[in-house]
């Protein structure tokens, strides 16, 4: 089937394949924040550690355009409880299911974070105590993306994980709050939040200032500046990951092309360095799925970002035989992964690296985005390769216990003070020397 309009074509059997995969695989985004970038965010952390309150209204009216002050940049629980009362009775109860479901599977994910110990054959008891952050800061996007699943991907997988204060901070430009950010802020459990954004809200969280409380750890998506702010913070607080652009690698063996393009479609109209990747063994459903892209893009309303997307980073990639895909999708180690299969489970035993895997023809991603239950928060850019997605475990932290007798001293003491002499560190021998000594007089 032709069309006027043609996606990138990569074969498994083409002598070129591997270079162009890796060609493909090469993309920026906003992860990539570049020397001008940082240098800018650099000062504007500078000037916030440094000013507190002042600098933060300052920067916040520069860009954002409003007349901020300490005082009017305050959301209080008031004021997320009157959105969450004014949102019409549909989204209520669209925010309510996807809140309750969020919670019962973070709640899942809690139940095996738990503290254990147990006692080995020298009498040592040992172990790992699992305590919640204190606080945590949570950064929304605000202005033309505004994304109320995304405060509640963020806040209650921290709530279920006993964090005890969770401050949000959204950007309000020309003041326009947005009522269902706060909504979701209300219903996903958020303390406190303030009107700012960008890079100062991201050093007033790390930093402190006279009004927004220093953080533990901030979490939440944002642009280059917010990239780049949260990547020069880190080591004074955590953070959760520096999010890139969305993706999707779809591995079909037959369906609906009308519901494959529409699955290409919803990453690739988030933004111009998004990916969107079509693999199958199926020469015929990649020129169907092809013609279907073209067809949809005329009526979609973000069509010129999901062209320049699909243009610069998207593919079709053509395998011999089907059992050559997970090789490829190791490689690409997607955000979102979907396999649309007749028989998915022999293929998904051989995946190591993916953020989220959808399976079947009815799940499509943009169900993980809302309401399925896990984390909409992945990692993107082939961080998969060594990075989970946001769950409780990055809302706690675990230390680790030992405790033992004298007995417990006397069978593994004299092994590690050898090896403490060896390493040239005769006080830390001394410590269980001294012990051991005691206990034999």
């Amino acid at each position: 089937m032709q069309t006027s309009w043609k996606m990138r074509r990569l074969a498994w059997g083409e002598a070129d394949f591997d270079e162009r995969l890796q060609a493909l695989l090469a993309r920026g985004g906003d992860s990539d924040s570049g020397a001008e970038v940082e240098r800018q965010v650099g000062d504007i952390i500078a000037q916030v550690r440094r000013e507190g309150d002042a600098a933060l209204c300052r920067l916040t009216e520069r860009f954002d355009r409003w007349p901020c002050t300490p005082e009017a940049m305050v959301i209080d629980r008031a004021r997320m409880e009157q959105a969450w009362r004014r949102i019409s009775g549909e989204d209520r109860q669209a925010l309510s299911m996807a809140a309750e479901r969020l919670r019962a599977f973070h709640e899942q994910q809690a139940a095996r974070e738990r503290s254990w110990s147990y006692r080995d054959a020298a009498g040592m008891e040992l172990g790992q105590r699992v305590t919640p952050l204190d606080r945590v800061g949570l950064y929304v996007p605000g202005g033309t993306a505004a994304y109320p699943s995304s405060v509640l991907m963020n806040a209650i997988p921290a709530r279920v994980a006993g964090v005890g204060d969770l401050v949000m901070v959204v950007p309000t430009p020309d003041g326009v709050v947005n009522e269902l950010v706060l909504a979701a802020a209300f219903i996903g459990g958020v303390g406190r939040g303030f009107a700012v954004g960008g890079a100062q809200a991201v050093a007033a969280l790390a930093f402190g200032t006279e009004s927004v409380p220093a953080v533990d750890k901030i979490v939440g998506p944002g642009n280059r500046f917010v990239a780049a702010a949260k990547r020069q913070v880190f080591g004074v607080c955590g953070i959760d990951m520096i999010a890139g652009p969305s993706e999707i690698v779809v591995v079909a063996d037959g369906g609906d092309p009308c519901w494959l393009a529409a699955d290409l479609l919803s990453q690739a109209e988030h933004d111009a360095a998004a990916q969107a990747v079509l693999i199958s063994d199926d020469a015929d459903l990649l020129d169907r799925v092809e013609a279907e892209i073209a067809r949809q893009l005329a009526a979609l309303p973000r069509a010129e970002i999901a062209r320049a997307s699909l243009e610069a980073h998207g593919a079709l990639i053509a395998l011999e035989d089907l059992s050559q895909a997970a090789e490829v999708v190791n490689r690409i180690a997607p955000e979102h992964l979907e396999l649309v299969l007749a028989q998915p489970d022999a293929l998904l035993a051989r995946i190591r690296h993916a953020g989220a895997v959808f399976i079947g023809h009815h799940v499509p991603e943009a169900l993980g985005d809302y309401v399925a239950g896990p984390n909409h928060v992945l990692p993107t850019n082939r961080t998969a390769r060594f990075s989970s997605p946001l769950g409780v475990y990055d809302f706690q932290k675990r230390s680790s216990i030992i405790r033992g007798s004298a007995d417990a001293l006397a069978a593994i003491g004299p092994a590690a003070a050898h090896i403490a002499h060896r390493e040239g560190l005769d006080a830390h021998a001394r410590t269980i020397e001294l012990r051991l000594e005691r206990r034999v007089q």
